[in-house]
């Protein structure tokens, strides 16, 4: 019974080892890719998207503009926010070489707060995506007037005449 029990533990103390998590290379959003200078490579004017600060429902889309300065066509495989409130559109066909594109995100900006999200690009040029940092902060919309209230009178009444 011993020998079953000892066998045991040593399976599941193998299995606990071979089920470590392998580190992630974590790309800052201002750091340099390498890329093949024989191929394509996206150059944008800003990886920072800001939205300032904004009134709730305010206008929800931002325009992030590159440049392919590679030799060989760029192809954006994927773009994805990192959560649903986050919608990025990009160009499906090639980018080619000296030509610019852009990449269009739209934010729910019915939600208050501060906006801190990120846009993965993942292109052609190699295996690390480009990550943009989308940034700013949504204040509740200022309440319209409408009609003006009554207001109450001495007597009690509504205050109409």
């Amino acid at each position: 019974m011993s020998k079953y029990l000892t066998l045991l533990l040593v399976c599941f103390f193998a299995l606990g080892l071979s089920a470590q998590i392998t580190p992630t290379k974590i790309t800052h959003p201002d750091q340099k890719k390498e890329v093949n200078p024989d191929g394509p490579v996206m150059e944008f004017e800003s990886t920072k998207v800001d939205y300032g600060t904004i009134e709730q429902h305010g206008e929800p889309l931002r325009v992030v503009k590159f440049t392919n300065t590679g030799k060989e066509p760029l192809i954006i495989k994927n773009c994805k926010g990192s959560c649903g409130c986050t919608v990025p559109q990009w160009p499906k066909e090639p980018i080619m070489p000296g030509e610019s594109g852009e990449i269009e995100i739209r934010y729910a900006t019915n939600r208050l707060g501060k906006i801190n999200k990120t846009v993965k690009v993942t292109t052609n040029e190699g295996s690390d995506p480009h990550v943009l940092k989308v940034v700013g902060n949504i204040l509740k919309a200022e309440e319209e007037e409408s009609v003006p209230k009554a207001e109450p009178s001495m007597l009690g009444g509504s205050g109409g005449k």
